[in-house]
């Protein structure tokens, strides 16, 4: 049975809110620094570079002041955009009957709110590579993939220097699997950026229609499976319910901050997340935030890169 819960007001971070754009710090798509983000991207009308600049962090609703500057064939859309990014309309939540905890994570993270940037396409390329590999590992693949094959962002070089955009569909979508193994990326993952890159005029339709056909639709994209669509569906659509299953360190997480186990599976992640129908994925981001991960158990596994298997 799902608690209730209740709208609460507060500060904004846009710091806090844009790092969830953000794929390691050093995406060559994406910046993020005190008062400035940076973002390189394909949107439908073509590439575009779009920046924010802002003052005050964490910033009262009298305050959200932001400079937007755009730039390349997608400007126009960016900038259309910059209200769902920033999480305009998201407002942090409360629940008076839930767990201790929760209400604590939630209220120490109530300036970060949920953004959308209603692409699918430039979230999931980084999400299928963070698929079974560590999250240094799966960045580095990811700044290197778009080195490697992405356009230099549009804007002025100032402001740009260094940026690459994502792959553009058709580059990504015709090259071999065995093209991505020098980059660390195996057959498995390099067949999923393929087809996601196959389908990605698809994307645009599913993320219009809202989370609950995206994360209807995602899933019959050979490849792409739960934990994937739980990933994405956040900072993409804005979906706050969004929880990423399949997720090795998830479930010990919830258990530990919620019920003191120190392990746990999927089915008891979403058993203690279940009276936060609605807000899972905003709670599960708050936990991990505040309270960390459960206490490590077992020897250091050492992670090979297969580029060099």
């Amino acid at each position: 049975m799902a608690l209730p819960w209740h709208p609460i007001d507060a500060p904004r971070s846009l710091r806090a809110t844009l790092g969830a754009q953000r794929n390691g710090h050093g995406d060559a798509t994406t910046r993020l620094a005190a008062g400035e983000f940076v973002h390189a991207t394909l949107t439908p009308n073509g590439a575009g570079t779009l920046r924010l600049r802002w003052r005050c962090d964490p910033a009262p609703p009298d305050q959200h002041g932001l400079d937007v500057d755009a730039w390349g064939p997608g400007a126009d859309w960016l900038a259309s955009s910059v209200e769902s990014l920033v999480g305009a309309t998201d407002t942090p939540v409360a629940f008076p009957d839930g767990h201790p905890v929760v209400a604590r994570s939630l209220a120490a993270t109530r300036s970060r709110r949920i953004g959308a940037s209603g692409n699918l396409y430039h979230h999931l390329l980084p999400t299928v590579l963070a698929q079974r590999i560590t999250g240094g590992e799966a960045a580095r693949q990811w700044a290197r993939l778009c080195r490697e094959v992405g356009d230099p962002a549009p804007g002025p070089p100032e402001v740009v220097a260094g940026m690459h955009l994502p792959p553009e569909p058709e580059v990504l979508a015709g090259r071999p699997a065995w093209w991505f193994h020098p980059l660390g990326i195996e057959q498995k993952r390099a067949r999923a950026l393929i087809e996601v890159a196959r389908h990605a005029s698809k994307l645009w339709g599913w993320a219009a229609a809202g989370p609950a056909v995206a994360a209807e639709k995602l899933p019959l994209l050979p490849g792409v499976g739960p934990w994937t669509v739980g990933s994405v569906l956040g900072p993409a659509l804005g979906d706050p319910d969004a929880v990423a299953v399949g997720d090795f360190h998830f479930p010990h997480a919830v258990a530990w901050a919620l019920a003191g186990e120190p392990r746990a599976d999927d089915d008891r992640m979403l058993e203690l997340l279940a009276p936060y129908a609605g807000q899972r994925g905003r709670v599960l981001t708050a936990l991990l935030t505040t309270v960390g991960g459960a206490p490590a158990r077992g020897p250091r596994r050492r992670i090979l890169p297969v580029a060099r298997l």
